[in-house]
Formats: structure tokens, C-alpha cells, sequence
């Protein structure tokens, strides 16, 4: 689950890095294509109206005012889907426009205006982009500056404007159209760029919600599996234990029935007792489940019962000695429950295979360094090296493996392997550095 959340954060960084904008829809098409329609009209209209207030004398022919607006508007329903030939589309209809005297002046501005922001807003390949608006905007200079150098020789263009000296009008005038292309290309290139850039900022914003959103799905599946994993741990501490304690004395109880019916009795009363434990610790379990408490459903014990451990381990038949080491001081409940529960299975481990007769001895260590508890019996372990593919000295169930996901939580330890002469030793050991460590974060 881990690699495959950490896989969808990576896919979606490299979404946000080497983001590309996406084509338009359908209906981003017939908007535009609706828009193209418009401003056809709009143009012939204005054309119109300039030919007929007189501004303009030998107008182009007919044919040469279709193309010209053809190119204007026709290809801005497409501006979105090919925005860089659009705009050299665009770009030729506005010099037809202007150079061969088709009456419009508006409507040409408009539309080249639009192309040229529509290249920076939408182009997929950003150095294309950058160079078609570079390419137009230094032709439409050309152009402005030949007109301005021919027109400075023509005394028919502009009569009334005197041509004489640096400050003339006509230089005033020259001047001014250079001033008002640069505005107009350079509001063009500004506002395409911050429109791509708003787009992309989008764009990120939206695949950092999707990360956000997948990283809280992991969090609360990785939060149920961890609560399933503490729930299987506690019930397997709880029903391994006190079953094992009830088989145990059971199948003595059957044995010696007959021959003593006083010491079957016994042998049945302590099946009675783990019994009566077994269900309280499970309905301690539920309540806390049910009722959603912060504590830990086995906060109630620790290495404070080791002593009715020992006493429950030889009521069923397994002599077992207790020996305290150290200066004893108070643990974090975690790390109190932890090596509480590490006892309780090597000993439950202990009765189910180390065989008849054998004795365990379980020390407790308070280390300058460490915490630490061992559990060792003289037996001998048929089980543990048969297993397939078990490790060595590992019991083919859920027992160690429970063992050192609890001491591995809190910081410590595990290990388990067989005695040099006869036996198994099972030792978790928790550094004072992770017991004050919790004891700060509690």
C-alpha cells in the first residue's frame, strides 16, 4: 500500500512539473467558433462604416476585404486547439488589412490582439509560443517602421504634418505609433503568459488536493490496519495464554479422574479460573473498542503481574521461577504492556512445546541502559526447526512475530534461539533512550 500511494505522489508531482495544458472540449470549441462568427460579422460591419464616413479613398477590392477578414476571424475558432498557426493566420490577415487598404481598423486590432494572448495562454510548447509571438511582433515593427520611413517622403500622407526637424509632427507621430505597438505587444505577451501561469497554478492546486486526498485515504487505511494488527495481537495474547492453560489442565483432569478425583477437581477449577480470565480480558477488549477510549485495552497490566503470571504458569503445571534485577522504576504503559505480553506468550510457547517436565525462569532486568526480560526454559523443542521455512529458533506461528511488532513499536528488541544445552530463551530488551523518548511524547 505504502509503494503504491508513494507511486501515485510521484506520478502526480511529475503531472505539476512537466504539466502540458490540456486541449479544450467541445464546448470550449463552439464557444470559439461562435466567437469567429461574431467578430466576422462584427468586421464587415465596421468595414462598412469606415468605407462609407470617407477615411479611406481607393479602398482594396471586394475580394481582397473577404480574404483579409476571412484570415482575421475565421481561424479563431480554433485559437485554443492550434493557437500558434491561428495567430500567423491571424497575423497575415492584419497585414492584408492594413497594406492593401481594406477600410478596418478596430475590429483587425482586436482580433490579433486575442491571437497573439491566446498563443501565450495556450500553447503546449512553450518555446514555440515564446518564438511565434517573437516572430510576429518583430515583423509587425518592420512593417510599422517601413511605413513610417516611406511615409516621411510622401507629403501626400499626412499634408498637414510638417516634416522638418528631429521634434516635427511627423516625428511626434512616428513616434507614437511606436510607443502604442509596443504597449499593444507587450500587453498581448504579458497577459498570454499570466493566463498559462494561472492555469498552471490550477492545475497544480488541483493535483495537490488529489495527493492530499490520497494521502488521507493511506493514512486512514494504514490506521485500520494498524488497529486490526493491535486487535489480533491482543487477542492472541489473550485466547493463546488462557487456552493453553485450560488444555493443559484439562487433559490432566481427564487422565487422573478416576484414580484422584481430588487433584481432577483442582486441575478443573484452574481451567474454571483461566476461563473466567480469558472472558474478562476479552470483555475488557470489547468495552474498549465500543467505547473508542485513547487507552490501550491492556493498559490495566504490566511487569507489576508478573508474579500472578508466574503463579497462573505453575498452576498449570509448569514450574517457573521469577527473578528481579536492578533497581525497579516506574515504565511508560507501552513499554510496560509490551514486555508484560512478551512473558506471557514465551510462556504460553513454553507449555506448548518445550514438553513434560520442563521448568521456565523468567528474569526481569533494569539495566543503567535498558529494560529487559527473559524468558528461559530447560525443554526440549521439536516444533521450532521443522517448520518450513522458519527462521531459526522461530516458531512457525504468530507468537514471536507478535512479540516483536509490540517491543519493535516502543523501540526495542527481540530475540529467540535455543539454549547451548537443552531449551529456548526468548530475551526483548527496550533502550532507556526509547523509554524516556515515549515518556516525553506521552
Amino acid at each position: 500500500m505504502a509503494e503504491e500511494s508513494g507511486s501515485h505522489r510521484t506520478e502526480l508531482r511529475r503531472e505539476t512539473t512537466n504539466w502540458v495544458r490540456p486541449f479544450p472540449g467541445t464546448q470550449a470549441i463552439r464557444a470559439d467558433a461562435g466567437l469567429a462568427a461574431l467578430f466576422a460579422v462584427a468586421m464587415t460591419l465596421t468595414a462598412l462604416l469606415y468605407q462609407r464616413s470617407g477615411l479611406y479613398t481607393n479602398p482594396a477590392e471586394p475580394w481582397v476585404w473577404a480574404l483579409g477578414i476571412g484570415l482575421c476571424t475565421a481561424p479563431l475558432a480554433l485559437r485554443r486547439r492550434f493557437p500558434e498557426a491561428v495567430a500567423v493566420a491571424v497575423a497575415a490577415g492584419f497585414f492584408i488589412v492594413g497594406q492593401f487598404k481594406v477600410p478596418e481598423i478596430l475590429m483587425t486590432n482586436i482580433c490579433l490582439f486575442l491571437a497573439l494572448y491566446t498563443v501565450g495562454a495556450w500553447g503546449r510548447n512553450r518555446v514555440s509560443a515564446f518564438w511565434v509571438r517573437f516572430g510576429i511582433t518583430v515583423a509587425m515593427f518592420v512593417w510599422v517602421f517601413a511605413q513610417v520611413i516611406v511615409g516621411s517622403a510622401d507629403p501626400d500622407l499626412l499634408p498637414g504634418f510638417s516634416r522638418s526637424g528631429l521634434f516635427s509632427a511627423y516625428a511626434t507621430f512616428a513616434v507614437l505609433q511606436v510607443v502604442t505597438n509596443l504597449l499593444y505587444f507587450g500587453a498581448a505577451f504579458f497577459f498570454g503568459e499570466r493566463g498559462w501561469r494561472g492555469a498552471r497554478l490550477a492545475a497544480q492546486l488541483e493535483a495537490q488536493g488529489r495527493e492530499l486526498e490520497l494521502e488521507r485515504q493511506t493514512s486512514a487505511a494504514q490506521a485500520v490496519a494498524l488497529d486490526r494488527l493491535g486487535i489480533a495481537r491482543e487477542l492472541h495474547d489473550v485466547v493463546a495464554h488462557h487456552v493453553s492453560v485450560m488444555g493443559i489442565q484439562a487433559a490432566a483432569a481427564r487422565r487422573i479422574l478416576d484414580s484422584d478425583p481430588e487433584r481432577a477437581a483442582d486441575a478443573l477449577e484452574v481451567v474454571e479460573e483461566s476461563a473466567h480470565a480469558a472472558v474478562e480480558e476479552l470483555r475488557r477488549l470489547v468495552h474498549t473498542l465500543r467505547t473508542q477510549e485513547t487507552e490501550d485495552p491492556a493498559s490495566t497490566i504490566g511487569v507489576a503481574q508478573l508474579t500472578a503470571l508466574i503463579s497462573a504458569s505453575q498452576s498449570a503445571g509448569t514450574p517457573t521461577t521469577l527473578i528481579v534485577a536492578g533497581e525497579p522504576r516506574p515504565l511508560p504503559m507501552l513499554v510496560d504492556v509490551a514486555l508484560y505480553r512478551v512473558v506471557q506468550e514465551a510462556l504460553t510457547n513454553v507449555r506448548k512445546h518445550a514438553g513434560r517436565g520442563a521448568t521456565a525462569e523468567v528474569r526481569l532486568r533494569f539495566a543503567p541502559e535498558a529494560v529487559e526480560v527473559e524468558v528461559a526454559d530447560d525443554g526440549v523443542r521439536q516444533t521450532l526447526a521443522s517448520a518450513p521455512g522458519a527462521a531459526p529458533g522461530e516458531s512457525p506461528g504468530l507468537g514471536l512475530r507478535g512479540m516483536r511488532e509490540r517491543v519493535g513499536a516502543v523501540g526495542g528488541t527481540v530475540s529467540a534461539e535455543r539454549r547451548e544445552q537443552s531449551g529456548f530463551i526468548v530475551r526483548a530488551q527496550v533502550p532507556l533512550s526509547a523509554v524516556a523518548a515515549i515518556e516525553v511524547a506521552g
